[in-house]
């Protein structure tokens, strides 16, 4: 590897850690991830707990609870630590819970969520906080569908100085409509679409960041779309096949991953075909991306 990629790597990997005390936390990786014991989720958590599962979340960005039994009101109760809960667009349609959307797969599904890398709702004005996903049943066979997470601080970091000058004040598109490539929206669902800066900031680390992901970035508005689509293809490559910035979370029954989707991208593996996986999701309400 190149020296600056090494260096980038190191500065992340060495960075210091907060001091835990109430919550037990394992690292999946030096750079992304991290498992979370010594809590309870289905009870109202300390002061302290929560402080320390916030510390956690923006050290490790993917936090990983297992061996949890929730019930809807519980996923709800703790994902609203950290934010209002965000409306599922169609809710009024099919009477269920606004705020929480069934995960699930089976033999008859013809593709499943999430199977390309990507961000969730980065065409939306204001991209989600983060999510947490609670699956409660695993393929029958007994492994399969994990997700790969990547670290977007880091994919940005291993970017040359050259080639960080260049992304730095460019802006992209987010189209909503990506996703349906092959699919008829309902004509009830109003597509999202929105302009957001290449390189961003964490709003609360203040950390830059790469903000382009091939789930929903169609192109660069400063480039022509010949430089826009190669360029874009080499970010998109980077983080699908730069497995230093990976983590990978393996399901089993009752767990629940936090992620924060303002920094990471994620990738479902849809590898359990003909078995069926099920969970539930819980996202919380962001603010515009800021260069």
């Amino acid at each position: 590897m190149e020296q600056f990629v090494l260096d980038a790597v190191e500065r992340i990997a060495t960075r210091p850690q907060p001091d835990y005390r109430a919550i037990e936390v394992a690292p999946l990786t030096p750079v992304i991830g991290a498992e979370i014991s010594g809590v309870d989720l289905s009870r109202e958590l300390s002061e302290r707990q929560l402080a320390e599962i916030k510390q956690a979340f923006l050290a490790h960005h993917v936090l990983v609870f297992r061996d949890q039994l929730l019930s809807g009101e519980d996923h709800k109760r703790f994902a609203n630590h950290f934010g209002e809960l965000r409306r599922l667009p169609l809710a009024d349609l099919d009477g269920g819970d606004p705020a929480i959307l069934e995960v699930a797969a089976s033999k008859n599904s013809r593709f499943v969520a999430g199977e390309d890398w990507h961000t969730d709702g980065t065409a939306d004005a204001e991209p989600s906080l983060g999510s947490m996903l609670y699956v409660t049943r695993t393929p029958e066979i007994g492994c399969g569908g994990d997700t790969l997470f990547a670290n977007m601080h880091l994919a940005y970091e291993l970017l040359s100085p050259p080639m960080k000058a260049l992304l730095d004040g460019l802006t992209a598109i987010h189209d909503g409509l990506i996703p349906w490539q092959g699919y008829t929206p309902p004509p009830e669902y109003v597509i999202p679409k929105n302009e957001h800066p290449v390189v961003v900031r964490h709003p609360d680390t203040g950390r830059k960041l790469l903000f382009v992901n091939a789930g929903f970035t169609s192109h660069i508005v400063q480039l022509a779309r010949s430089e826009s689509r190669a360029l874009l293809d080499m970010l998109f490559a980077r983080v699908a096949h730069e497995p230093i910035l990976h983590c990978r979370v393996r399901w089993t029954p009752n767990t629940l991953v936090f992620w924060d989707n303002r920094c990471t991208q994620h990738h479902a593996v849809w590898d359990y075909y003909p078995h069926s996986r099920y969970g539930q999701r819980v996202s919380i309400n962001g603010t515009r991306p800021q260069a």
